[in-house]
């Protein structure tokens, strides 16, 4: 199957699904602005600002479907990584087992649609198990971003409220890596970590976090784009 064309099946196979059991549907969206995209502690704005959003489709039974996407940056001068653009599209199920135990399990398309011959799209199957606060993930990629092989990734994540509106979100990742290729100097694993407090005020989230990972420059490509940084981001849910 040709990769650009996973979006439309997954869409038209959730879709469709839904619309035989004629399920209630809720549309809900979000848009947001950061001083820096960091995705799995990665810097992929080039360190700058970049601008946010995306929709989501809710059904009564816990499916859903939706897309996101970001500016972007790799400043890989001409090596084909040149699109400014990510979009996400997705597809999953979502429910409680218990009051305090739930379940989240999809299929994750990520497309990169101004790469110049360059395979940085790839598909990506996650879950996570939530208990409390507490959020366990797992990701699987059988071809990681730029062709690189088999990945996966093991997350915890843990989100205080300190007051109504105030709360503190935890988060450390794994990144198990195939190959190198992904990263460079013969790295195939690092850790990524984030602490954030996210304040709701005036119908709008701000954001203020600390994030980093355990890479050194000659890991990524002679860049800083893995080093500690504080992130500001402003987001608005509708």
């Amino acid at each position: 199957m040709i990769k650009k064309a996973l979006p439309a099946v997954l869409a038209a196979t959730v879709l469709g699904g839904v619309s035989a059991t004629a399920q209630a549907m809720e549309i809900s969206g979000n848009v947001a602005l950061t001083s820096d995209y960091r995705f799995r502690g990665i810097s992929q704005s080039d360190e700058s600002i970049a601008i946010q959003g995306g929709f989501d489709l809710g059904f009564e039974n816990g499916i859903y479907l939706g897309t996101w996407g970001s500016s972007v940056d790799f400043d890989t001068n001409g090596d084909g990584f040149d699109g400014s653009l990510e979009l996400d599209y997705y597809a999953g199920w979502a429910g409680s087992i218990s009051d305090n135990i739930g379940i989240d399990v999809g299929i994750l398309y990520y497309d990169y649609p101004g790469d110049d011959d360059a395979e940085g799209d790839y598909l990506e199957f996650y879950g996570s198990v939530s208990l409390w606060d507490v959020s366990l993930g797992l990701a699987y990629s059988d071809d990681y971003y730029g062709e690189t092989g088999e990945f996966f990734y093991y997350s915890a994540d843990y989100s205080l409220g300190l007051t109504d509106n105030l709360s503190l979100d935890l988060h450390a990742g794994y990144n198990d890596l195939d190959e190198e290729g992904f990263l460079s100097d013969g790295a195939t694993s690092y850790t990524d970590y984030s602490a954030a407090l996210t304040l709701s005020w005036l119908a709008v989230d701000w954001s203020l976090a600390w994030v980093g990972t355990d890479l050194d420059e000659d890991e990524v490509f002679g860049t800083d784009w893995g080093d500690d940084t504080v992130v500001f981001t402003v987001s608005k849910s509708m």
